[in-house]
């Protein structure tokens, strides 16, 4: 899991309760300092220093598009594992949900690939045989029919394991789904 390390400027800046108030604002969403000021009931100028502080120390980013007039602040990848730190586990869950997605199709396409007819399979009732030395040195032919051949190429296992990788795939979805969705939501 990715780790969040502060050194003694961060420290610093989130020992103040109005930095981790306008973190806390911050949470979800972009707002510039007017909107901020609104929330947090504070003078434009102080908030502006304690803006200027946690952008400093890389908890928020400050957001300028050429040719606007407005600046907007937003927690930055740090700033939201601080707050957040059950993300980490999120993004795990939904990397092995894609890997189980990825076994499924894997498995499911292996399975296909046992079903298609191979040269030692018979087409339209035809006889093939591969030539083998038998046990009077002579050389024998073993034959397949269409019935044998479909028996010995169909291998149940690769589709067992498709189902239960795409059974998998599914509660792991919704239930990280579920998760993300619970910490998208602004705490107060």
């Amino acid at each position: 899991m990715a780790k969040v390390t502060l050194d003694r400027d961060a420290f610093k800046a989130l020992a103040s309760d109005t930095r981790l108030d306008i973190l806390r604002c911050l949470d979800g969403k972009k707002m510039t300092v007017t909107e901020l000021s609104g929330v947090t009931n504070m003078n434009k100028a102080t908030l502006h220093e304690h803006l200027s502080k946690l952008a400093h120390v890389g908890l928020i980013k400050r957001m300028e598009r050429e040719g606007h007039k407005w600046v907007y602040y937003k927690l930055s990848w740090k700033g939201s594992c601080l707050l957040h730190p059950e993300n980490n586990r999120i993004v795990v869950m939904f990397s092995a949900t894609f890997l189980a997605l990825v076994a499924g199709i894997a498995g499911f396409i292996n399975y296909l690939s046992t079903l298609t007819p191979s040269p030692l399979q018979l087409r339209n009732d035809e006889v093939y045989g591969i030539p083998e030395k038998g046990t009077d040195g002579m050389n024998e032919v073993l034959m397949f029919t269409q019935d044998q051949g479909s028996q010995i190429a169909a291998n149940p296992y690769f589709l067992y394991l498709a189902v239960i990788s795409v059974i998998a795939f599914l509660i792991l979805f919704v239930f990280s789904y579920k998760k993300y969705k619970e910490n998208k939501k602004p705490r107060l």
